[in-house]
């Protein structure tokens, strides 16, 4: 997404930004949160498990969209596909 090589200085094409807005819009409409919120809860996710493993940026997809719940009632899913290059030396 547009956040993250913006961050690690990839550079996208018009076509890739105006996916990744795209994809914001939408998960905006199926989750009702704001891009600005879902953008706090991925830096969230990544700034945790940066802290235990390093990440492949580049592949990392997280989405938030509607499920169904075992009581037939709608709910909001976090999907997370976050590849992990390596996982750090625990200490303790």
């Amino acid at each position: 997404m547009e956040w993250i090589t913006s961050a690690f200085g990839r550079k996208s094409n018009s076509k890739d930004i105006a996916r990744d807005r795209l994809k914001l819009v939408l998960i905006h409409d199926r989750a009702n949160c704001s891009p600005d919120f879902l953008e706090m809860i991925k830096n969230d996710i990544l700034k945790v498990l940066s802290n235990y493993m390093d990440i492949e940026y580049s592949e990392l997809d997280i989405q938030i969209s509607q499920s169904v719940s075992e009581h037939d009632e709608p709910v909001s899913v976090l999907c997370a596909n976050i590849p992990i290059k390596n996982m750090r030396k625990q200490i303790g």
